[in-house]
């Protein structure tokens, strides 16, 4: 938290939702009690201290590469339009103080971009298919078109999600990033079966786009191993919460 903008992760404490979505659950995508969220979301729309829930803007994410602009208009659109905006998209960016941009995830890698000099910010979802997809690299992009920013002016944090030793997949996905010209030795490591290094595909990309490796910050939090504090589809199932990772222009 600073001055000019807060970013936060969630964890699973601190709300009403039961169960595997115990206990601070604002997902609406993944079979929770509609009246649970809406109160989570209260909870955390007063922490944040934002004006509206409105203010907390979440996309439906897909795994896709899809990243959407959040402007002043966007708020004067009705619930359903501002909804269909969000739908299908994996990462928002806004220039808009006082509006809390997020995505869920639940072992994805959650992704947050600070302009201080343009006073601009992106969250972004990579799961493993976003991140073969190089959606960081797409959101880069998108913030230098949208804003003028500069890579070398952005600073980056690589939220919690699941670390490479419990990220364990099939040759299928070792050989979709190996397509997409990843550095294999760098990111797979062979155990029983491949594991890939999500955080480290997104640093990498962070980088090559120009954003200086002194100005990424991984929190290393892993979140199989700590699916007490943070939500886990791997260890919890699908059927449960999701940690929101997001960041407040002020």
């Amino acid at each position: 938290m600073s001055e000019r903008m807060t970013a936060f992760s969630t964890t699973r404490r601190g709300g009403v939702s039961t169960g595997n979505y115990a206990s601070l659950n604002v997902n609406a995508y993944c079979g929770d009690t509609p009246e649970h969220i809406a109160e989570n979301r209260r909870l955390l729309c007063q922490t944040l201290g934002l004006a509206a829930i409105s203010h907390l803007v979440m996309p439906h994410q897909v795994h896709g590469t899809e990243v959407r602009q959040i402007n002043g208009d966007f708020f004067s659109l009705t619930d359903a339009d501002r909804q269909a905006f969000l739908e299908g998209v994996d990462a928002v960016m806004t220039n808009q103080r006082e509006v809390c941009i997020g995505v869920s995830t639940a072992d994805c890698i959650p992704v947050l971009l600070y302009d201080a000099e343009q006073h601009c910010a992106c969250a972004i979802h990579a799961g493993w298919r976003g991140t073969q997809s190089r959606i960081v690299e797409r959101a880069v992009s998108a913030m230098t078109e949208a804003y003028g920013c500069r890579p070398e002016n952005l600073l980056a944090v690589i939220g919690p999600g699941i670390s490479v030793d419990n990220f364990e997949v099939g040759q299928e996905v070792y050989d979709a990033f190996y397509q997409e010209g990843f550095p294999m030795e760098e990111i797979a490591v062979m155990r029983k079966k491949w594991h890939i290094n999500l955080p480290l595909c997104n640093r990498i990309q962070l980088q090559a786009m120009g954003v200086p490796s002194c100005q990424i910050q991984d929190a290393g939090i892993c979140t199989f191993a700590n699916a007490d504090d943070f939500f886990s589809a791997r260890r919890l199932g699908i059927q449960s919460g999701r940690v929101l990772t997001g960041i407040v222009l002020h």
